[in-house]
């Protein structure tokens, strides 16, 4: 058995399956597209889901794929056992109505013994144990012995999802002992010491369950297969552990190296340092393939991923950040197969850093909610409750509130912090809502179930004869709309162009004999049908020969800004840096919205340089041209892709000039001078590392000229002012109300201060102690403590306490002479009483406090109380 690497299996099984005619598809990204019943690839079958279904056609009935996997249900037991991971490899090869058992088991074996060369005495075969056809096939078709195979029953070897397409399945395993495994009893005897060892599995999907339990044969039955490449390695590389194999390994050794912690010494050490490993390397891929850390989704299965590395980096004595210099031998390990990664490489280490560094401050700022929680806790059992909080709000994790709970001999309540789970579990499925692939109900532009085909002719065209050959009125396909009527057509060509890549749908009109309709949009169904929303306004709508037209003013628009998307996503990498890339867009009629990743607002002086060059880009007027390449030409040209797109073996690269090249299949403008003008409208942050901008070109950007231009005329007539001198007469009134403010603030003060005499003079005697008390009208918080204290200067010794009203609440200012402190009247308990009468609270030192009230009408009565209080002190 040769000894191969990772990169080799993974070469040897996709160059192996293409031999077979299969297309070798590229990984697709960990983000779903279309499908939310997901919050994360976890299969390779599951961005296949649509072609299992029938919902879309595949590019090929034999397809093969090696797809990068997310899996966080068992994320407690990684690091902890020998094979269990949150980010994986699954090499696979799919049939949809094509090959079946006949075919796959045979090259399934074929793989295994003669390219794989593993000897044939260390394999053994499970089937389903109804499956007499797939035992047939092991035993005609192959060499293995009989005796190897084992039927099981349907929780090993029959896959199902509650109603829909299933069927059994065949596995084959390796047996890592020595001797030979002679009876069922002793196969899962063998299992479970893990020394027998599942590695591909080959499910055959050839039943139709139904909702009362039938189990009807598929006309067209598929063949889904699963084989861990990292598992896959372990017995190639005769290792005993995932984490042992080549690809791994190189990361292990980083964090033993930035660390300064041995690998194999102590077991709860090597806990923590695989748990880092592949930490780091689930992150390196979600954020690659676009995820960003957040609180809900798949950007809090990130966020818990980096969090829970970073921490096990502090178990391992850690003080600072670290984890980058993981993520390096990451992509390092990875780069060949993945080489996206080193093109994102500057704007994962962003991302990581940022939020390392917050989970450093959680961990202080949890230390001391968790503290406050233990002083409230009677008893040795902590609140399931409070643990979920720290958990869940502020990402504190569920083992260090154990290990600081242990120290103190107290444990935390686990029924309750799972009943909290299971609630957000429930919080996450509702959010994530249902996906009705596997047979839910299909309405408005889904109920065309069949694949049409239709050919875009919009490029060049704007108006085509075409054929009307589906029709449906929202439930089901019919065979007219009446007038009046709302509805959905399919045709065997058009120019409209159907939402897509952030572009919005064509709008305009179809007519034909006897009727005429508004086409109000243009999408694409899930089954690809391109679909033209229509609302009937003379005669009936039929099957037949029509004419479709889009609306060119409309179309004209969306082109312009959609030109202008391109020119402004370059200006941002200059601007902003060669990290920034696009998350997201909507090109529409009025104006173009572009979300991008960074991790700072923009400037002002940074937004006015992006509009600049957008604007230098279009008055160069340059010729906007569209090559058709494949993939390998577009990559080699320096075009553009974005990472949650897949793309066929042929794609449009749209170049603006020699400024910008992506890859794009909207429509545009045929040279950037037809732009007119560019003007950013906004700019701000929707989400965690992603902000917005918002703009206008051509007669809308005119029209925001003018509309400011109207403004500042109307800002200058009411100033009196000419245009070109508005700024320093605006200048020159904000001066002078400056001016007239501080005097109106200086004649209020010297208002109240001509109170003093008369607050004085109203002085009170309580047994010795002389008691100034009284409102003073129109004084802040800074007057009133001022004036207090010039009429205490007058009494030399007693007490005085005053209030003003001021915006609807009360201010209190005390003081206290220094011989009265020494005898027992403390300003601050004097203020805190009275304030209490008002609604409020403070305190202060012995001599001097403020506080203030949000009851101004319990005013008198507060300042009543003074004097009682001072009795109380002196009796």
């Amino acid at each position: 058995m040769n000894r191969l690497s990772t990169s080799e299996i993974r070469e040897r099984y996709l160059k192996f399956f293409e031999g077979k005619a299969h297309l070798v598809l590229d990984s697709y990204p960990l983000v779903p597209k279309d499908d939310k019943s997901l919050l994360l690839i976890n299969a390779g079958m599951a961005p296949l889901k649509a072609y299992f279904t029938g919902v879309k056609t595949p590019p090929s009935t034999r397809i093969a794929t090696c797809q990068k996997c997310i899996r966080t249900g068992d994320i407690d037991n990684v690091g902890r056992t020998k094979r269990h991971a949150t980010f994986f490899e699954m090499l696979g090869n799919f049939s949809f109505g094509d090959y079946f058992k006949e075919e796959i088991i045979p090259w399934a074996w074929e793989f295994v013994t003669k390219e794989l060369e593993i000897p044939t005495d260390k394999l053994y075969v499970t089937i389903y144990f109804e499956d007499d056809e797939a035992f047939e096939i092991w035993k005609n078709k192959t060499n293995i012995d009989p005796a190897r195979i084992f039927r099981l029953g349907k929780e090993d070897n029959f896959w199902e999802i509650g109603v829909g397409p299933c069927g059994p399945c065949s596995e084959i395993h390796y047996y890592k002992a020595d001797g030979v495994v002679t009876t069922t009893e002793e196969f899962i005897e063998a299992g479970e010491r893990d020394e027998m060892v599942e590695f591909w599995n080959l499910v055959f999907t050839q039943f139709d369950k139904d909702e009362e339990g039938n189990y009807n044969r598929l006309a067209a039955p598929n063949i889904d297969t699963g084989m861990g490449l990292e598992r896959m390695a372990t017995i190639m590389q005769g290792v005993k552990s995932i984490f042992e194999i080549d690809i791994l390994k190189n990361i292990i050794e980083s964090v033993v190296e930035i660390t300064g912690r041995a690998y194999g010494e102590d077991e709860k050490t090597d806990i923590s340092i695989r748990i880092i490993a592949d930490h780091a390397k689930s992150v390196a891929f979600l954020i690659s393939d676009g995820v960003l850390p957040s609180n809900e989704g798949r950007g809090y299965v990130m966020r818990r991923l980096l969090r829970r590395a970073a921490r096990h980096g502090k178990v391992l004595g850690s003080k600072g950040k670290f984890l980058n210099h993981v993520i390096e031998a990451v992509i390092d390990s990875y780069k060949d197969a993945y080489p996206d990664l080193v093109e994102r490489k500057s704007y994962i280490n962003k991302i990581v850093a940022l939020e390392e560094e917050k989970f450093l401050e959680t961990i202080d700022q949890g230390t001391e909610l968790l503290n406050g929680y233990i002083a409230e806790t009677s008893g040795d059992v902590f609140s399931g409750a409070h643990a979920f909080k720290l958990y869940d709000t502020y990402g504190f994790p569920l083992e260090l509130t154990e290990e600081i709970l242990a120290e103190k001999d107290m444990k935390v309540d686990f029924k309750a912090f799972k009943e909290e789970m299971e609630l957000q579990r429930q919080r996450a499925r509702s959010a994530r809502g249902e996906s009705n692939y596997m047979g839910g109900s299909l309405q408005g532009i889904d109920t065309f179930s069949e694949h049409y085909e239709t050919e875009f002719v919009g490029y060049n065209v704007l108006e085509a004869d075409i054929e009307i050959i589906a029709v449906s009125d929202g439930a089901e396909e019919t065979d007219k709309l009446a007038a009046g009527s709302t509805g959905y057509i399919v045709t065997n060509k058009t120019p409209f162009y159907a939402e897509m890549g952030g572009q919005v749908g064509d709008t305009g009109l179809v007519s034909g004999k006897g009727f005429r309709a508004e086409v109000t949009d243009t999408r694409k169904s899930r089954s690809g049908n391109t679909v033209h929303s229509v609302t009937v306004t003379e005669g009936e709508l039929s099957l037949g020969e029509a004419v479709l037209s889009v609306d060119k003013a409309r179309r004209t628009s969306i082109q312009r800004n959609h030109t202008a998307t391109h020119i402004l996503h370059k200006a941002l990498k200059i601007v902003l840096g060669d990290h920034v890339n696009q998350a997201g867009s909507i090109v529409l009629d009025e104006k173009l919205r572009f979300d991008f990743n960074h991790f700072q607002g923009a400037t002002a002086e940074e937004l006015k340089r992006i509009e600049e060059i957008v604007n230098e880009e279009i008055l160069r007027a340059m010729p906007v041209k569209t090559d058709i390449m494949d993939m390998v030409e577009a990559k080699k040209s320096g075009a553009m892709a974005l990472f949650d797109e897949k793309y066929g073996d042929e794609v449009r690269v749209l170049s603006v000039g020699d400024f910008s090249r992506e890859l794009c299949g909207g429509t545009h403008v045929r040279n950037s001078g037809e732009i007119g003008l560019f003007r950013i409208v906004s700019e701000s942050g929707i989400a965690s590392g992603v902000r917005r901008i918002e703009a206008v070109t051509g007669m809308n950007a005119y029209r925001l000229f003018i509309a400011k231009e109207e403004l500042l005329e109307s800002v200058a007539e009411t100033l009196k002012s000419s245009e070109k001198d508005l700024l320093q007469k605006a200048s020159a009134n904000v001066a002078e109300l400056k001016a007239r403010s501080k005097e109106i603030e200086e004649l209020k003060r010297s208002l109240s201060k001509g109170s003093i005499d008369t607050l004085v003079s109203s002085r009170e005697d309580i047994g010795g102690v002389s008691l100034v008390r009284g409102e003073v009208k129109d004084a802040d918080a800074s007057a009133l403590r001022e004036i207090t204290e010039k009429v205490l200067d007058k009494l030399k010794s007693g007490v005085v306490a005053l209030a003003s009203v001021d915006n609807q609440k009360v201010n209190f200012s005390v003081m206290v002479s220094k011989d009265l402190t020494a005898k027992g009247l403390h300003a601050g308990k004097l203020i805190k009483e009275i304030a209490a009468v008002a609604g409020g609270g403070g305190g202060g030192r012995p001599d001097m406090a403020q506080a203030g009230g949000k009851n101004p009408e319990k005013t008198a009565e507060a300042l009543q109380l003074v004097h009682k209080l001072i009795e109380t002190v002196i009796k």
